[in-house]
């Protein structure tokens, strides 16, 4: 029998990300710079987990989490939903509210989810070349499609621009005259540690769909566990169309704990503040590297070689760093490091300067 897809799952693609799996088991330690985490770590307190966790079945509605999540953000618990890392967020949302033929507009280079996601649901995808979103806002918001979806990732990633809260109103107010949604990724807003862009308290527009990621403000990458903020409309039909029991007991566990030390992302922020100047300073004076200025806990460096070159020559020794290549938009002369401990900080400079 021969086996039939759906046309748009065969065209489907595999995103590459980074991360300890995405290179070969070198036979040593390898320190990851390739994944945007919390440098800090998880809390202390997402770290116990009781027996109940892992015994009973999981709240599939994620409500515990959801009313400590409005706590923390401010947003009534009826217009959260939680999911299985923000990724799953990204395909549910697409599969609920793109549909094909839809115009989707998103900025290059850029996470490649959103694209991916979209393509599945057979969206016309339309690319807008930036470097920076803030910068070219003008002509961005001049190709808002009719009836579409616009994808903005705040700060970008890769190249770690962050747009201000008042640009990005400005766009959602342009593509809320154009019937278009405006899907707004800030799962690296909370580490932004000099300024506070979020789109949350502008919740009142009812085309405005903001993801964030626990995963990366919180350091809960293993547990995967992400949140959305829209209309109770948005809400009501992913909370219906998601899988049951999408978030696991240890997972909506970790992430109540997590939330309640209001100091944790205080200390990251400064953390990553320091940190992040210290590694800018550093690399930008070996010959062959230069930094873009980052806004969150990640550095996209320019390199002189080939970036797939320059990351097997650091794996060799012991440094994992994110080539760049796969992002449409860069060539492949771009690394991303994220911003760690000072003593990681060192190993990744040493590494580099010996190239």
């Amino acid at each position: 029998m021969e086996l039939e897809t759906n046309p748009h799952v065969s065209e489907h693609r595999r995103v590459v990300h980074g991360g300890l799996f995405s290179a070969p088991r070198p036979g040593f330690e390898v320190l990851d710079f390739s994944s945007n985490i919390n440098p800090l770590g998880p809390p202390p307190a997402s770290l116990v987990l009781g027996s109940d966790a892992l015994e009973a079945y999981p709240d599939p509605d994620s409500t515990e989490l959801r009313m400590n999540l409005q706590q923390h953000t401010g947003v009534s618990y009826q217009n959260i939903v939680a999911g299985n890392g923000a990724t799953e967020i990204i395909y549910n949302f697409c599969r609920a509210f793109v549909t094909d033929g839809m115009p989707v507009l998103i900025p290059a280079p850029t996470f490649g989810e959103y694209e991916a996601a979209c393509r599945l649901s057979g969206a016309s995808i339309i690319r807008h070349r930036t470097m920076d979103v803030s910068r070219d806002i003008d002509d961005l918001i001049s190709h808002i499609p009719v009836r579409g979806c616009v994808f903005v990732c705040n700060p970008n990633n890769p190249t770690g621009g962050i747009t201000t809260q008042d640009t990005m109103q400005t766009l959602v107010r342009q593509a809320r005259r154009r019937q278009t949604m405006v899907f707004v990724d800030e799962c690296f807003i909370e580490l932004a540690p000099d300024s506070d862009e979020s789109l949350l308290p502008a919740k009142r527009y009812d085309n405005l769909f903001v993801l964030r990621s626990m995963t990366k403000s919180f350091a809960l990458a293993g547990a995967r566990i992400g949140y959305g903020v829209g209309s109770r409309q948005m809400i009501a039909v992913l909370s219906e169309i998601k899988i049951p029991w999408n978030v696991s007991g240890p997972a909506q566990c970790a992430a109540s704990a997590a939330l309640a030390d209001l100091s944790y992302l205080t200390r990251s922020r400064d953390m990553i503040r320091s940190e992040s100047k210290f590694l800018v300073d550093r690399i930008s004076k070996i010959r062959g590297f230069k930094c873009r200025s980052p806004s969150a806990n990640f550095i996209l460096v320019k390199t002189d070689g080939r970036s797939d070159a320059v990351r097997q020559k650091l794996l060799r020794k012991g440094v994992l760093v994110r080539d760049c290549s796969s992002f449409y938009g860069l060539n492949g002369d771009y690394i991303r490091v994220a911003v760690r401990t000072r003593d990681e900080n060192i190993r990744l400079v040493e590494a580099m300067s010996s190239l």
